[in-house]
């Protein structure tokens, strides 16, 4: 596909850019049925091919229409027509480069309760500081919500037991050693994933540390078209990165594969900046890791089966259905396919069969509170897909995907760490 951008947008980087990326895609239409919105609405304009050609429309014309606004808008960027496009499209970043396109030439402005829920989004979402209190509120007054508005407000995490605590973090006293990203909205709403992962890790012989000093990934931002910040938090975000690998952290671990994906990507956020940060960033990416990558099965295995002999137990296994995030399995791909399963079988998990495993759940980052329509069917479809087979719990391995499926599951959703934890330390 081939375009020309208008006379407007002749110096536009951005511009160009989205041109040299639209040339791969030959109109094949193998990305259509991937595309959990189209499967919906049965509309061209709610798929890739559809999108594309808005965007191809933006560039030749200069600006943007209210169409191609609202259909950029409904995309989720799971990036599953990556997987499907034979032809390589980088869609993703298409779909960005539109958006961010959108913000600057907007065809109009959206209104006000739009705005407003963007606006809180990319200020208090991205903060933990101001989420997390503001979370606790929401846990406090729970009992008196309406339905609705407390299924969206996760109960407080208790102690599963009188002996463990979930938020144990050992001290750090191996060799070894990682940091661990805490993420903007996961500290208020299950800081026991990276407790958990910590606690795993240091069975294993690595220490794991809390990075403090980085803050939200700068996703959620970037993909509301609000680039300037995004690559403000991107830039701090490599700094704070770079010190602890100086420090001697092998490793930057992320636990919510959404973050994950996105910071692997830092050295292409950076590209334009300047050479030496470029590098800095294309190094801290280089080193960003999900957490199924540092932790070997096989070593897992013996752990359980040490720990299983010393308590002379022996239990029936977990019946697990594995809910593999769009950001782990199309966003990150070859580097973690297929390796939360084998973790999970390691430690005697029974994985139960599940149906249409590509499709997205419907969380998507700010996806669920800015689209909750299409959300909600999404989130009905894998549901439909994930417990035909009787799990006793989900797995998964993104926040968002957890809370947004934790909110109408029959059965829990867990990050597959926890579950983990919980046979190893049972």
């Amino acid at each position: 596909m081939h375009a020309r951008p208008a006379d407007s947008l002749a110096d536009s980087p951005l511009a160009r850019e989205a041109r040299d990326l639209l040339r791969n895609c030959v109109h094949c239409g193998f990305c259509l049925p991937a595309c959990p919105t189209y499967r919906i609405t049965g509309s061209e304009l709610d798929s890739p091919r559809g999108r594309i050609y808005l965007i191809k429309e933006m560039l030749e014309h200069g600006g943007a229409t209210a169409t191609a606004r609202t259909h950029l808008d409904r995309c989720l960027t799971c990036r599953a027509c990556e997987t499907a496009c034979p032809s390589g499209v980088q869609y993703g970043r298409l779909a960005d480069l539109g958006r961010e396109l959108i913000e600057h030439q907007p065809p109009s402005r959206r209104d006000a309760g739009t705005r407003f829920v963007r606006f809180a989004l990319a200020k208090v979402a991205t903060r933990r500081e101001l989420f997390t209190p503001l979370l606790r509120v929401g846990q406090a007054i729970r009992p008196a919500l309406p339905g609705a508005f407390k299924a969206m407000v996760p109960a407080k995490e208790g102690r599963p037991s009188p002996t463990r605590d979930v938020l144990d973090w050992p001290a750090a006293r191996h060799a070894r050693r990682m940091a661990v990203l805490e993420g903007c909205v996961q500290p208020g709403l299950a800081p026991q994933i990276n407790a958990a992962a910590a606690r795993v890790l240091d069975h294993l012989g690595v220490s794991l540390v809390a990075a403090r000093d980085v803050g939200c990934c700068g996703a959620m931002e970037h993909h509301l078209g609000r680039t300037g910040a995004a690559l403000d938090q991107v830039r701090r975000n490599v700094a704070a990165s770079a010190r602890l690998l100086e420090e001697g952290c092998e490793a930057i671990v992320s636990t919510a594969s959404g973050c994950g994906t996105f910071a692997k990507d830092y050295g292409h956020v950076l590209r334009h900046a300047d050479a030496s940060i470029a590098g800095i960033a294309a190094r801290v990416g280089d080193a960003t890791r999900d957490l199924c990558e540092v932790i070997d099965p096989a070593a897992l295995e013996v752990a359980v089966a040490a720990a299983s002999k010393a308590r002379s137990a022996t239990n029936e296994p977990v019946r697990v259905a594995w809910q593999a995030p769009c950001s782990l399995q199309h966003g990150q791909r070859s580097s973690t396919a297929g390796k939360v399963e084998a973790l999970l079988r390691a430690a005697g998990c029974e994985l139960v069969a599940t149906r249409d495993p590509t499709l997205c759940c419907g969380s998507a980052g700010t996806y669920s509170i800015l689209q909750p329509e299409l959300a909600r069917e999404l989130r009905a479809r894998k549901l439909d897909s994930l417990l035909g087979d009787r799990p006793a719990v989900i797995a998964t391995a993104n926040i968002g995907c957890l809370e947004h499926l934790r909110q109408a599951s029959a059965v829990p959703v867990r990050h597959w760490i926890e579950i983990v934890d919980s046979i190893l330390f049972a």
